[in-house]
């Protein structure tokens, strides 16, 4: 792995949970005959600018999964009430200047995703934070309460999350809407201080975590990204994402 931010480096840290609510023991769920964990981790360490891949865990069953197929985890607290959480106490113990956040369950992350959530970081020191987004193109997606979606300014600061369709369309032309990507980047200084920030009124009634940032007045960087992702939340994600993989590798035989 190439590191190209001088001076700079760069941890990427995966949380992984056995007791998902939605879906349990989702990071060891069989993808192509391999735990989506492993898929994550593998795409994740083809990064050109990642110093280190961590798995973070509070489940010994992940531990021993991630090592088994040479990777590395650390077992983290369960008492943790979010990813971010996680996350921290894992930067915590390490000195990493930009942590980045892949979530354990994107198993079609294209690691140049890493390098576009975390190039403001390494090209802007008063830039603390950074979230990918995506162009919602399925009218689906845009009342779908599980895409959150953003709206941000000229400068590509985001200014509001919702998992409510904004912005409204009252005007049509140029209409454009964003959702988050579950990836994003962190200062290390900055992850420890919003790690032990109370969470924020909109925060918790919107259940998006990231809204901590803005409701404390701080900025939060957003980046355009035409890489698709395909989260697992659900088994019905796992068969989708399976059949995903299957067109994948035949479309490679076909090709060959």
């Amino acid at each position: 792995m190439k590191r190209t931010g001088i001076g700079q480096k760069v941890l990427v840290v995966i949380p992984a949970r056995y007791a998902s609510t939605r879906f349990e023991g989702k990071p060891l769920a069989m993808i192509a005959g391999k735990p989506m964990i492993y898929h994550v981790y593998n795409r994740a360490v083809k990064s050109k600018i990642v110093d280190e891949v961590v798995v973070a865990t509070d489940d010994e069953r992940i531990l021993l999964c991630v090592e088994g197929f040479g990777g590395k985890a650390v077992m983290t607290s369960s008492r943790h009430q979010t990813g971010t959480d996680r996350i921290a106490e894992v930067a915590e113990k390490r000195g990493a200047d930009i942590i980045v956040n892949v979530q354990g369950d994107e198993p079609l992350l294209d690691p140049e995703m890493i390098s576009q959530a975390a190039g403001p970081l390494m090209d802007d020191r008063a830039v603390n934070v950074v979230t990918l987004a995506g162009r919602i193109t399925d009218p689906a997606d845009l009342v779908d309460l599980m895409n959150v979606k953003v709206v941000m300014d000229v400068n590509a600061n985001i200014m509001f999350m919702s998992r409510a369709p904004i912005p409204y369309p009252k005007a049509r032309k140029n209409y454009c809407v964003y959702k988050q990507i579950g990836l994003y980047a962190f200062r290390r200084d900055y992850l420890l201080r919003f790690a032990a920030m109370k969470q924020t009124p909109l925060e918790i009634i919107e259940g998006i975590e990231l809204l901590r940032v803005l409701e404390n007045g701080h900025k939060l960087k957003g980046v355009v990204t035409k890489h698709r992702t395909y989260s697992v939340d659900t088994p019905s994600d796992l068969v989708e994402v399976n059949r995903i993989f299957a067109k994948m590798k035949n479309d490679r035989g076909t090709h060959e």
